[in-house]
């Protein structure tokens, strides 16, 4: 049999939550058992707190520990909560009563709630007519309640109403304050009616309307007591894309402007969906854009890719506020550089929307394209610089004085050298540019080089000539008639 050992227990002293916890030290008689007292933490840390009641005296055995109740212990636990009431009874002393708190309900004031406007498609011309009600949900009463109504530029109210003043607002948008001297109690309701028709251009429309939570005008945010209703008109809208064609060189830069043009009937603003309308513009092969507009960013596989930059194929223009009034039209200038060896080059532009989804609203594709074009001058040659230009005064020059007007107006410079015959020639300061197939400027001669004696002694060496044929044939006449 193994060796039994005695051991005597030693408290720590109670206090707090704790009061009668395990026992600090243990001392064990016995072979083998150490006179130095045993602390005992190790073993209690071995216990998972769940099964470790504080309260409950430790008892070795075996050098396992097994808490033991006593009654002495369940007295104690029974009677540690309302020991310092007993004592205070015991000892004579008055316990004050401990009342409870009475819950007071504090008046919060009015909590106003709007409904909400049924959802609705008119047509350019249709009516709304529907009513709001108002419920106060809140603690106090609301005394007077401002309603506002706002429509976007769509939309109008049909005519004014008593007790409601009208304004315009913001982007055109169209405004009814009305107020209205009614008293809602908590728990009661009152009805606003909301009344507008749709105009000849409304398409993408929204209404706001409400007040505020205790009666006030409402602020510009929505909640359960201001609302907002998106609607879409049984309307359309006609965009359009214009494109350019012009002329430039190659190796040189060269603009052009593309735009986006709404026919209407119905204006376009979308703020909410992939129908924000948009340009799709398609740099024109063997061009490089070197100049982009900053209301334009590069388009990447399926929508704007990055901030406004030069040097991509493709770019997506569109306005700020998603808007494009009827017959608005929005312009965008690009600057594209042109290679040496480019042939005509051709881009387009596109009517679309910035994530290039055909509109809904458009019903027209037909003119949804056009062409970007720059024509390049196969026949161009460059004019002269000034250093080619030969200056000098007017007067006979160094022609050769062929008179076969070669040379232009016979500058310092020679009527033959090359720079002379590509440029047509070149007067003095004043005179008149011209080519080489206008000889003559100016009532002038062509270039002679002379002033004109001996081309005189050439006529009349011609006139001699022909006076003494005409003396040969008089003669040979008469001999034969006397033969």
């Amino acid at each position: 049999m193994g060796t039994r050992l005695h051991c005597i227990h030693q408290r720590a002293p109670l206090a707090g939550r704790y009061a009668g916890s395990i026992p600090a030290t243990a001392s064990c008689t016995g072979r083998g058992a150490s006179q130095a007292p045993r602390p005992l933490a190790s073993s209690v840390s071995r216990r998972s707190e769940r099964q470790y009641n504080p309260v409950l005296p430790l008892v070795v055995q075996d050098m396992s520990w097994h808490p033991v109740p006593t009654r002495r212990t369940t007295l104690r636990q029974r009677i540690r909560p309302s020991a310092a009431l007993v004592a205070a009874a015991g000892l004579g002393l008055a316990v004050p009563a401990v009342a409870a708190p009475v819950a007071v309900a504090e008046e919060t004031g009015p909590a106003l709630v709007v409904s909400a406007l049924p959802d609705t498609a008119p047509a350019p011309g249709g009516m709304y007519e529907e009513s709001v009600t108002i419920t106060n949900k809140g603690t106090g009463a609301a005394d007077g309640v401002t309603f506002r109504v706002r429509l976007t530029r769509g939309l109008d109210f049909p005519e004014p109403v008593e007790g409601c003043a009208y304004s315009t607002v913001g982007h055109q948008v169209r405004q009814a304050l009305c107020e209205y001297d009614t008293v809602i109690e908590p728990g009661a309701s009152f009805t606003a009616p909301v009344r507008f028709k749709a105009l000849s251009k409304a398409l993408m429309e929204s209404v706001e309307y409400g007040t505020g939570p205790t009666g006030e005008a409402p602020g510009e945010g929505f909640d359960d007591s201001h609302r907002r209703l998106t609607l879409t008109a049984d309307n359309s809208a006609d965009l359009v894309a214009v494109g350019e064609e012009t002329e430039g060189l190659a190796g040189d830069r060269q603009s052009f402007t593309v735009s986006l043009r709404n026919d209407g009937p119905g204006w376009v603003q979308d703020q909410e969906s992939d129908d924000v309308p948009a340009l799709l513009v398609t740099i024109p092969r063997g061009t490089v854009a070197v100049q982009v507009p900053e209301a334009c960013a590069p388009f990447g596989v399926d929508g704007p890719s990055g901030p406004s930059q030069p040097g991509k194929p493709r770019y997506v223009c569109w306005p700020s506020d998603g808007t494009v009034d009827v017959g608005q039209t929005l312009s965008y200038t690009f600057l594209v550089a042109i290679d040496k060896d480019a042939q005509d080059p051709e881009g387009q532009v596109k009517a679309t929307s910035v994530y290039d989804i055909a509109p809904a609203y458009d019903k027209n594709p037909a003119n949804n394209t056009a062409r970007i074009r720059i024509d390049l001058p196969s026949d161009y040659e460059p004019e002269p610089s000034p250093s080619q230009s030969t200056g000098g005064g007017a007067g006979g020059g160094n022609g050769d004085g062929d008179g076969d007007g070669d040379g232009g107006s016979g500058t310092g410079g020679g009527g033959n050298e090359p720079q002379g015959q590509a440029a047509g020639g070149s007067g003095t300061s004043g005179s008149v540019t011209h080519t080489s197939a206008d000889p003559v400027a100016g009532g002038g001669l062509a270039h002679t080089g002379s002033d004109g004696a001996p081309l005189i002694a050439g006529i009349a060496a011609a006139a001699a000539a022909v006076g003494g044929l005409l003396v040969v044939a008089v003669r040979r006449r008469a001999a034969a008639k006397s033969s």
